[in-house]
């Protein structure tokens, strides 16, 4: 068999990619490649399970259009598909006087995305939200909401399954070469031949895409840990629904926060400190060759030098339960070390260019055999059936 496309990953965008290539072109031949027994054992797998609204991303930028424009097919998807969900609202709070202005700034962002009821609320208002939350400024958000993106994965798969595409797990690429205008990719298992790649490995989309390309990639992937705690269940009273913290706009992540699970309990975190492997999950996880690899990298060393302050206080934390809980007490003065106990923790996939530019909007690039998505972290999730949309119209110039 001869397929038209092969989709490399089997994550939540992968997975929405192929989802939208058969929507458009049910004739096509599609088959997912996943080195994993199970899809969705990634990023995927190890999501907060929010449902952003699109408040942080520049007006304009592939993450503000694929967020807002994802968030509203997501929701439909869900209920066609019958998915638990919730539009729980949240709130993002400042504690300190320098935090207005940044504030102001993400209130602004969010009118020019277009998102209606986002409003600055007093703090008897903030009270009311959420009973034990600090603050000095807040904005209320009323679009996020909570899912499990694990159930919404296998829901893509099922359906994927069910049009006539097939799913290849424990099928590792190993080697990507062209012949005749095919490509020739060699797995774990067996040789598949295909007429386009599609890239979405997530974690090693990088070295997938130095598989299929013409020249030299200018990214790598940088893996950042985000590790998060559990309020125990007798304290989870303190957090009615999600709770951010106003973010660092020079540093890609969000910061520690609250967040309701929609499979019961709430987390608090993450934290972002680098992962000493690619598919590190915990501390002790450690690849030698892959953690070279990423302090060899030009661009993570500029990012370590500008940063090196926040990447301390990051992994400080990762290592004090009593840092992480100081900088919890930001939002909730009430919340204890004992309140908490170990959660889990994601790996993100974090691109960074050659300049030290730790890439903030998706990126994705094509070759002569291939598209590759080489940066999509948060709110890819949210985002998934917009960016597989957008994925799948540029795989279906290929195929006029």
């Amino acid at each position: 068999m001869i397929y038209d496309i092969a989709v490399i990953g089997g994550g939540i965008v992968g997975l929405a990619t192929a989802l939208k290539v058969q929507k458009a072109r049910p004739d096509l031949k599609i088959v997912i490649l996943d080195k994993e027994n199970q899809l969705a054992k990634h990023q995927t797998g190890n999501n907060s399970g929010v449902i952003h609204s699109g408040l942080y991303y520049k007006p304009g930028s592939l993450k503000a259009t694929n967020c807002i424009g994802g968030y509203h097919e997501l929701i439909q998807f869900c209920e066609e598909e019958k998915i638990p969900f919730e539009i729980t609202g949240k709130v993002v709070v400042a504690t300190r006087e320098e935090q207005k202005p940044l504030l102001n700034n993400l209130y602004e962002r969010g009118i020019q995305n277009g998102l209606e009821g986002t409003r600055y609320i007093t703090m008897e208002e903030l009270k009311e939200y959420e009973p034990h939350c600090a603050g000095i400024a807040a904005l209320h958000v009323p679009q996020t909401g909570i899912v499990d993106y694990f159930n919404v994965a296998l829901a893509y798969g099922r359906k994927i399954v069910q049009n006539g595409g097939e799913i290849y797990l424990n099928h590792k690429v190993l080697d990507i070469k062209q012949q005749d205008g095919f490509n020739y990719i060699e797995t774990s298992k067996k040789t598949i031949q295909s007429k386009l790649v599609v890239n979405c490995a997530g974690l090693y989309s990088d070295k997938v895409a130095q598989m299929n390309a013409d020249e030299e990639i200018d990214v790598k992937i940088i893996p950042f840990r985000g590790e998060y705690f559990k309020l125990k269940k007798e304290r989870e009273f303190l957090v009615k629904n999600l709770i951010y913290p106003v973010p660092d706009p020079n540093f890609p992540f969000l910061g520690v926060h609250f967040t309701r699970m929609m499979k019961g309990g709430v987390e608090a975190g993450p934290n972002a400190v680098l992962a000493f492997r690619r598919e590190g999950y915990k501390k002790s996880q450690i690849n030698l060759r892959e953690l070279a690899e990423s302090l060899a990298w030009p661009g993570f060393q500029k990012v370590a030098a500008k940063y090196w302050q926040t990447g301390f206080g990051e992994m400080y934390r990762s290592f004090s339960k009593a840092a992480f809980t100081k900088a919890l007490q930001e939002l909730i003065p009430e919340i204890q070390e004992s309140d908490l106990v170990e959660g889990g923790a994601g790996v993100r996939a974090q691109a960074c260019d050659r300049t030290g530019g730790l890439l903030d909007d998706f990126s994705i690039r094509e070759s002569a055999h291939a598209i590759n998505v080489l940066n999509a972290p948060s709110p890819a999730a949210t985002s998934s059936l917009a960016i597989g949309g957008t994925v799948a119209e540029l795989a279906l110039k290929r195929f006029t």
